[in-house]
């Protein structure tokens, strides 16, 4: 089930509230949103698949064009989603790492909604969540941002659910710029941001696990909730690197969201090559077995073998295991 911002914003409240978080994956092709649904539906837990800029004008959907890319991402994601195999595991699409001259429109598109073709009719979809890059902004020009991002969804009679973050790379972020960045926002905009992600001593990419400081994401969590009024999540960015007692640190401190890309990348990247050194003879031509081996199923089948299970271990270790009726039933107990 694709959620609306409403619900989405009902899942982070979910997850913080039973202390888990939901694993929130960088899906840059077809073949990995299935690993990711199927991962979400083997464990029983929500699962959140998120697209960068690169993902949206890559040549797997938008083709240099980050809003048919969306368009189709969401198309895609949409049919999955409702199908009979995964309407009852809460999804989420999320933007993650949008930046540049198209964030703005990209962004604003993605809360009014995008148009698809869907048989004989057009329908309308929408992000369920929503973050940009600040990592190239001033703290002025992401509060503006954020600012026009809340006002569209206003102007257009639009939910949205915003995460909003600081530099997430510069070390630990401080309560002061908690409260200079995030309670600026909320204050102009209330109630449209669900989520923080404040700098905890991680960093993107694979060598992340130095310096995580899990006493800040505490700290950050309980100022946040206090300057909304509200509980508030922290997304953790820059995952990759850490341990499982780290992540389950970070779930007990006030994670609700943890962002996983390079492992994620690393995994499947991996596989495909074991996949194809071990397969080398059956690609010469000739070979009896050399179309069986080349279409891409052959590689997609062994990279799912291996990655899925992977999946299903780091949402284990999120404590999501088992929460996706939970959360489901709780949308629909406060709809």
């Amino acid at each position: 089930m694709l959620l609306d911002p409403e619900q989405t914003k009902r899942l982070f409240h979910h997850a913080l509230a039973n202390e888990y978080a939901v694993l929130a994956v960088n899906a840059d092709s077809p073949a990995a949103v299935v690993d990711c649904l199927e991962a979400a539906r083997q464990c029983q837990s929500p699962i959140i698949i998120e697209t960068s800029l690169w993902q949206l004008t890559g040549r797997s959907f938008g083709l240099g064009d980050p809003f048919l890319g969306m368009t189709r991402y969401l198309s895609d994601l949409s049919v999955l989603a409702s199908s009979e195999r995964y309407s009852e595991i809460p999804v989420v699409y999320h933007t993650d790492h949008i930046k540049g001259p198209d964030t703005l429109p990209l962004l604003q598109a993605a809360i009014r909604g995008l148009p698809a073709q869907m048989g004989d009719s057009v329908t309308t979809l929408h992000a369920s969540s929503i973050s940009l890059d600040s990592s190239e902004l001033s703290a002025e020009e992401n509060l503006a941002t954020i600012d026009a991002l809340c006002n569209t969804a206003l102007l257009s009679g639009m939910e949205a659910t915003l995460e909003m973050e600081a530099g997430v790379d510069d070390g630990v972020t401080s309560l002061e710029e908690t409260r200079s960045l995030f309670g600026a926002a909320e204050a102009a905009n209330p109630g449209y941001l669900a989520l923080w992600a404040p700098g905890v001593g991680t960093k993107h990419g694979l060598g992340s696990a130095g310096g995580f400081d899990p006493e800040a994401v505490g700290e950050h969590q309980a100022l946040a909730s206090e300057l909304a009024s509200r509980p508030i999540g922290i997304a953790l960015h820059g995952s990759s690197g850490l341990s499982n007692e780290q992540l389950q640190a970070a779930v007990a401190a006030g994670v609700a969201k943890v962002n996983w890309s390079s492992e994620s990348l690393l995994i499947r990247s991996s596989a495909a090559r074991d996949y194809y050194e071990a397969h080398c003879d059956e690609l010469e031509k000739g070979h009896p077995k050399f179309k069986e081996t080349a279409m891409d199923n052959g590689v997609q089948e062994a990279v799912s073998n291996t990655y899925i299970p992977r999946v299903v271990e780091r949402m284990k270790t999120l404590g999501a295991q088992n929460q996706a009726t939970p959360a489901l039933e709780a949308m629909r107990f406060f709809a």
